[in-house]
């Protein structure tokens, strides 16, 4: 078991929610309340962004590349700096978490964002399925001894193993994942829990980028720890990962059949219980 602030990860415990903003807020400090607010109103534990510093994370053949945005027709370098937060967003961002009672981390993509972000204290830090293979980024988040998660898409079962040798298994949490945006069903592979949790021996959750509920709660019932979701108030906003984000009123219905899934799971030992009883005794013939 693994501890995320007061929150504790693994056999019994309830999931761990997190409602991925990621870049969905659009570079719009605005938006972004208003999604920690949703969140925070739908029950989810915390919220999560992105921080890169883009001239280290984009390669030098994309960054006069021209894409449409609602800026205009722009370079992805400089639609890179338009969707990144600086010092005063994150502190508002900080505050704002703080005021609603919901936690905050980020996954860093670099390691001067991992610097940037270490100011704020965050409860835990989220390894980017495009950064498993970064051994000097593996190695800066585990110095900061925070609690690790790790997720899996987009890799070999070779490239994890060598990823989780970067770090203490006291700290670490797997998420299973595959990086298609939105995730066809024949592809989410759920259980890779199974397999996730058998060879590593830590908490196992899982990062989803479908279209739906159904599946996320299906990996809810296979043992998923903790889940990770896309977040978005409305899916047709202009953004890559909004399609496969999940809108206010789905967030409050995955809430809720997570916190339901959570008590029908038990403990696993049998007992016959009170409610029982009187069934037990009209309906036994013998015995």
């Amino acid at each position: 078991m693994i501890r995320i602030g007061e929150k504790i990860l693994g056999q019994g415990g309830p999931t761990y929610l997190i409602g991925e903003i990621g870049i969905n807020h659009n570079g719009d400090l605005g938006l972004a309340k208003r999604l920690i607010d949703e969140a925070a109103d739908a029950g989810f534990d915390a919220v999560k962004f992105q921080k890169r510093t883009p001239e280290l994370c984009v390669p030098p053949e994309q960054r006069d590349v021209l894409r449409e945005t609602p800026w205009g027709l722009i370079t992805y370098q400089d639609y890179r700096y338009r969707v990144e937060f600086g010092q005063d967003e994150y502190a508002a961002i900080d505050a704002h978490c703080k005021s609603r009672d919901i936690h905050w981390f980020a996954s860093c993509w670099d390691e001067c964002a991992l610097e940037f972000i270490e100011q704020f204290d965050p409860i835990c830090y989220k390894v980017a399925s495009a950064s498993i293979t970064d051994d000097g980024l593996m190695r800066g988040l585990n110095q900061t001894n925070r609690p690790i998660i790790m997720s899996t898409g987009m890799s070999t079962m070779d490239e994890i193993r060598k990823a989780v040798s970067h770090f203490d298994r006291d700290r670490l949490l797997i998420a299973h994942s595959t990086s298609c945006y939105p995730c066809k069903p024949e592809l989410l592979n759920l259980r890779m829990i199974h397999t996730l949790r058998d060879e590593f021996q830590v908490p196992i959750g899982y990062s989803g980028h479908e279209v739906g509920l159904q599946t996320t709660l299906a990996a809810v019932a296979l043992g998923a720890r903790f889940v990770e979701r896309h977040i978005t108030l409305d899916r047709a906003m202009w953004g890559s990962d909004q399609a496969a984000s999940v809108e206010p009123a789905g967030m409050k219905r995955l809430v809720r059949d997570i916190r339901i899934i959570d008590r029908a799971l038990g403990d696993g030992i049998k007992q016959v219980y009170d409610e029982e009883l009187a069934v037990r005794k009209k309906l036994r013939r013998v015995g």
